[in-house]
């Protein structure tokens, strides 16, 4: 990753748990990020979900071959742009949500099953005040998982 210097804010990091969940409004089960290697405001993320077989999917997904849901890894990985988005545009703690709005060119290259750290990295393609647009890339020991492309949408949160 570049060092961040041209946009004049270096990189951050790592950011514990805490942090994560200060960026993001996701709670157990549905919190997919663990832990935030690297950020560098305005460009991209590298971030870790630990895979462990206490997951709740993996009951069901598969009996006997446990793998994680595709979905699921890219939730993961719009996850950490959710974060990187928050970080960027200077929103944490403003209870501002990020929403998908499209996901193109998903592929799924290597099974992700328990007992991996699998590493999320998330640049942005194109940032504007309310949608982004990021190409992600999940792997495991350097080995390619999973890839996609994805749009957001940073909105309000609905009124209650």
């Amino acid at each position: 990753m570049a060092d961040g210097a041209e946009e004049g804010r270096g990189a951050m990091g790592p950011l514990d748990i805490g942090r994560v969940m200060a960026a993001l409004p996701h709670r157990y089960p549905m919190l997919l990020v663990d832990r935030v290697e690297d950020l560098i405001p305005d460009r991209s993320i590298t971030a870790i979900k630990a895979v462990t077989i206490n997951e709740q999917f993996f009951q069901g997904h598969f009996p006997g071959r446990p793998i994680m849901p595709g979905v699921l890894i890219v939730e993961a990985m719009a996850q950490a742009a959710g974060i990187l988005a928050v970080e960027s545009l200077g929103l944490a703690g403003s209870g501002k949500l990020v929403y998908f709005m499209a996901i193109d060119g998903a592929k799924f290259r290597k099974p992700v099953e328990p007992g991996v750290l699998l590493k999320l990295e998330v640049e942005f393609v194109q940032k504007r005040s309310s949608v982004c647009k990021f190409s992600g890339r999940a792997t495991i020991d350097g080995q390619l998982a999973a890839e996609a492309n994805f749009t957001a949408m940073i909105a309000d949160p609905p009124k209650a």
